[in-house]
């Protein structure tokens, strides 16, 4: 759909939770200081497996948001999404009077829920031989349960949506959440990515795929090298990011602040291979492409770019290729900064905190670095803002996020002017 097409869709409000802190405010001030959220895996002892890091999300304390009963019926992944969720309303100042909570919808994407509830559940059936099992298991395992207790939590009665698209989630649930509001079906959406499953049998599968780090055990700030010759796979990791959504209109009537414009989206698929992208970097060229044709830019009108960076082998290099391909020379004097290189990969969270970075960089005229990028691949040969935050006025920026199954997507913001 064409961006002009409709209602201009802007952000109002902001939350996130990371391996650099429980807010906004510490996700930025850890990503433009450089600073490291990878360590040791403390939620299960690691010691047997191959993979013995991961970017945890330590800081983050569910009773300081949730009575104990609360906290025991939902999976991690819920309770970080109601915390996120809660930041940015408070920002966007949701809880005004006179809002119509019909008109207000959320879509939050996660890429594997709330898997460990229903992993204890199977084992304590299993082990008790009670045929009746844990009523609260499974309902609090699925997908759409982060979404279900934000909307409850917020009291949100617009649409209740879950997008699961694997490491595009983050992305594409605020594309479509965009849309949502663009076609009229509401004027606010709470919208974003969690992922909060940093559990045995996800490290065991990760690592099985040859997917994870495991040559940087014993020095675990070092192991999300995105770019760099010698990065090994991705880093493991849990958050969550949420964004207020709304139609201009509503949100100058409002009076609040607009922090940011949702002007482009787009995803495509690979169709190629359920873990291993396109070699041409075909499917993350058509996302791109269709994100700056629906936002009716030009390759031109692009000041940075927030890479997927992932640090595997194949990931990398086919970003760059698509980059390359889409913007010509201009790719090699457009600042790219991987924010996995700090946060780890929390797969359907990844876009919207990566978004959520956008935008401060945008708001901040401040680029945070790509850290570890010690000794560029020769294959990577563009310009990853290594190290240290560089100081660039941005006015519209690309996001990428790319997945397993062959999922792409691509945001484009901008700042907003009236």
């Amino acid at each position: 759909m064409d961006s002009s097409n409709g209602r201009r869709i802007v952000v109002t409000g902001m939350g996130a939770i990371s391996p650099l802190g429980v807010n906004v405010a510490s996700l930025w001030d850890g990503l433009v200081n450089c600073r490291n959220g990878i360590g040791p895996i403390t939620q299960f002892d690691a010691s047997p497996y191959d993979c013995k890091i991961a970017g945890e999300a330590s800081d983050f304390d569910p009773s300081k948001h949730l009575t104990p009963k609360e906290a025991r019926r939902m999976a991690r992944c819920s309770q970080m999404a109601v915390a996120a969720a809660r930041e940015a309303a408070l920002q966007s100042e949701l809880s005004s009077s006179g809002l119509n909570a019909e008109r207000i919808g959320v879509l939050i994407g996660t890429a594997m829920g709330g898997w460990e509830k229903a992993d204890e559940g199977t084992q304590q059936f299993r082990k008790n031989g009670n045929p009746r099992g844990n009523p609260f298991a499974l309902p609090s395992s699925i997908p759409n349960m982060p979404s279900h207790h934000v909307s409850c939590d917020l009291q949100a009665l617009g649409p209740l949506l879950t997008i699961a698209t694997a490491c595009a989630t983050g992305s594409q649930a605020i594309g479509e959440a965009s849309e949502i509001i663009r076609r009229g079906s509401a004027d606010v959406m709470v919208t974003g990515g969690v992922e909060a499953l940093i559990r045995d049998f996800c490290i065991a599968g990760f690592s099985g795929m040859g997917a994870l780090s495991t040559t940087f055990n014993d020095s675990p700030e070092k192991a999300s090298r995105p770019f760099d010759r010698d990065r090994s796979g991705f880093v493991f990791s849990e958050g969550c990011g949420v964004l207020v959504l709304e139609s201009l209109e509503h949100a100058q009537k409002r009076g609040v602040e607009i922090l940011a414009e949702v002007i482009g989206h787009a995803a495509s698929a690979d169709a190629y291979h359920i873990t291993q992208p396109n070699p041409q970097a075909d499917g993350a060229v058509r996302a791109i492409r269709w994100a700056l044709q629906n936002a009716r830019v030009n390759t031109e009108d692009i000041d940075y770019i927030n890479a997927h960076g992932t640090s595997t082998q194949t990931n990398d290099p086919l970003e760059t290729l698509a980059i390359k391909t889409i913007f010509g020379h201009q790719a090699y004097s457009l600042p790219i900064s991987a924010t996995k290189s700090m946060l780890g990969h929390p797969l359907g969270a990844s876009g919207a905190l990566e978004a959520i970075a956008c935008i401060m960089s945008m708001r901040s005229g401040v680029l945070h670095p790509t850290r570890n990028l010690d000794n560029p691949d020769p294959t990577c040969d563009l310009d990853y803002v290594p190290h240290n935050a560089r100081q660039t006025l941005v006015k519209t920026v690309l996001t990428n996020s790319f997945g397993l199954g062959g999922q792409n997507a691509a945001l484009v913001l901008r700042v907003f002017n009236k």
